[in-house]
């Protein structure tokens, strides 16, 4: 069955309600600089903490959380079903993965996934937050826990006997973000590094190298050429 104006619009609704960036924003209000152009330049929690400190991670997280729920309530306060919600949310994530308002750059939606699953798997949002808990353990490794726990979310809501249509929103995240790593809001390799290694440290770590602390270094106002050496040296 083909979908309705109603569920289209509801959909865009939540792709733009998802392309408002506020790990963006608060960089720009907060510091006044482009986060896009620090340490992982990734629109993220974990580089927001970095240069904003936990006060502005959690601020926006909340705030990230906020834009995919906002439209999922919105679209059951409709009447709509829960795969039209399910959508809205998924949405919600590709809008802050690939912003409409910085050229399609954004951050890795985890903080819209929760909002997804608070409204559709509550159980999944606990789910996940324990794989980050766990990731901090282990920060220059952090974001593979991250993915394993989301890799876990579709078996975990078959488990718990979850509707076809949250286990396909899960399996959804699941795609969003390994699309999204790989991607890596298309920054270019770094010299000297292999296409094969790059990209399986985009999946697995979410960086482009292997030197952590390197990688969360990178300043814009650094010597071009020292900025250079480091990511090319390091690892």
């Amino acid at each position: 069955m083909s979908p309705s104006l109603e569920q289209i619009l509801l959909i865009m609704i939540g792709y733009v309600s998802g392309s408002i960036c506020f790990a963006y924003l608060a960089g720009r209000l907060w510091r006044s600089f482009d986060l896009r152009l620090y340490g992982s330049r990734k629109l993220s929690a974990s580089n927001v903490y970095n240069y904003l400190g936990f006060g502005g991670m959690a601020l926006v997280g909340i705030l990230d959380i906020a834009k995919a729920v906002l439209p999922i309530w919105f679209a059951a306060q409709l009447g709509q079903g829960m795969g039209t919600r399910v959508l809205v949310g998924l949405a919600a994530m590709v809008g802050h993965n690939w912003s409409l308002f910085l050229s399609f750059k954004g951050g890795r939606g985890i903080g819209a996934a929760l909002g997804l699953l608070l409204l559709t798997f509550p159980l999944g949002v606990f789910w996940i937050l324990a794989w980050v808990a766990a990731g901090r353990l282990v920060p220059h490794m952090a974001a593979a826990p991250a993915l394993a726990g989301i890799a876990g979310l579709p078996l975990l809501a078959l488990w718990r006997g979850q509707s076809s249509a949250v286990v396909w929103g899960c399996v959804g995240i699941l795609i969003i973000t390994v699309v999204k790593r790989i991607e890596g809001n298309r920054l270019p390799f770094p010299a000297g590094e292999s296409a094969r290694h790059v990209l399986l440290r985009r999946l697995l770590l979410d960086r482009d190298i292997a030197d952590f602390d390197t990688w969360v270094a990178y300043r814009p106002g650094m010597n071009e050429r020292h900025n250079e050496s480091m990511l090319h040296n390091s690892g």
